[in-house]
């Protein structure tokens, strides 16, 4: 039995006529067992985009957090004044204080609004679910969880760190990415995909048990990017077959442009804010991943 989700592009850098852009990334994902939130961008543009969208924000029945940078978590606190209390799904290293350190630039803490740290901590048990293993949401899709860095090239794409003097690196624990099973292969929904995404896709191969990607949404955090790693990605997902390629947010523009240049035979779109993507669900059949989801689903 097949259903059909769609997913709408609520909060991004680029945004048609009409709607608001910002620095952030919001999606609303629509599926026949209810509605839920990946990431809230910064907080300006969710409750506007959404309601000239014809969204109800009102029906959603879980915000997932792909990490907890503020342009993805801020738009919380727009949601608690709007009496929108449903359950948060995160890493619970979403709550650390961060900090970006670029050398032409001053130190930013880019960590989640440290006044939606303290409300999150003051919500009933029942909404707060802190994990690090993959969730499956249904049968036919699910969280990543934490994602194992094990490519050499990939880093979290930045200049991050735990504290503003620049003694600790910040890993990006928390990053997680959504994933889809379909006829034509899983479509994978990410964040900002701060553990690289050839580990993301590796990861969640090992997880669903399903090789073939058939599509990816959101941002892959190559905006600064080095060529040796651009190069590396690009074979890779040369190597994947992709049908579609739905690059934003921090991605960067001229990285865009490149992998519409050179992934010849996948449809390569600009992310905007109103995007939608209908999907069509098949739940996961093959014997490792049905071992995968009694495994993760009774830890």
């Amino acid at each position: 039995m097949t259903a059909n989700v769609q997913i709408t592009v609520v909060c991004d850098n680029h945004a048609p006529a009409g709607l608001q852009a910002e620095h952030g990334l919001a999606f609303w994902i629509q599926s026949p067992t209810g509605s839920l939130l990946l990431d809230t961008g910064s907080g300006e543009t969710l409750i506007p985009n959404a309601a000239s969208l014809g969204i109800s924000l009102s029906e959603c029945q879980r915000v997932v957090l792909s990490h907890g940078h503020y342009d993805h978590s801020g738009g919380l606190a727009r949601l608690w004044q709007q009496g929108i209390d449903c359950p948060v799904l995160a890493h619970p290293d979403a709550l650390l204080p961060r900090y970006s350190r670029h050398p032409d630039k001053p130190v930013r803490s880019i960590g989640m609004p440290t006044p939606i740290v303290t409300q999150l901590w003051q919500l009933p048990t029942q909404l707060r679910q802190w994990s690090t293993s993959p969730r499956w949401l249904d049968p036919s899709w699910g969280s990543s969880g934490e994602i194992p860095r094990q490519d050499p090239l990939e880093d979290v794409g930045g200049p991050f760190f735990l504290d503003a003097e620049g003694l600790t690196p910040d890993r990006i624990e928390d990053d997680l990415a959504l994933w889809l099973n379909t006829p034509r292969g899983l479509v994978i929904v990410l964040g900002c995909c701060h553990s690289g995404i050839i580990n993301t896709i590796t990861h969640i191969r090992r997880v669903t048990g399903i090789q073939k990607v058939a599509g990816i949404i959101g941002g892959l955090h190559l905006l600064h990017a080095k060529e040796p790693r651009l190069a590396h990605t690009l074979d890779f997902l040369q190597q994947c077959q992709l049908d579609f390629l739905r690059p934003g947010h921090c991605t960067g523009d001229a990285v865009v442009e490149r992998l519409q240049q050179q992934l010849p035979g996948v449809d390569v779109q600009l992310l905007h804010v109103g995007a939608r993507y209908d999907i069509v669900l098949q739940p996961v059949t093959s014997p490792e991943g049905l071992s995968n989801l009694h495994h993760l689903v009774s830890r």
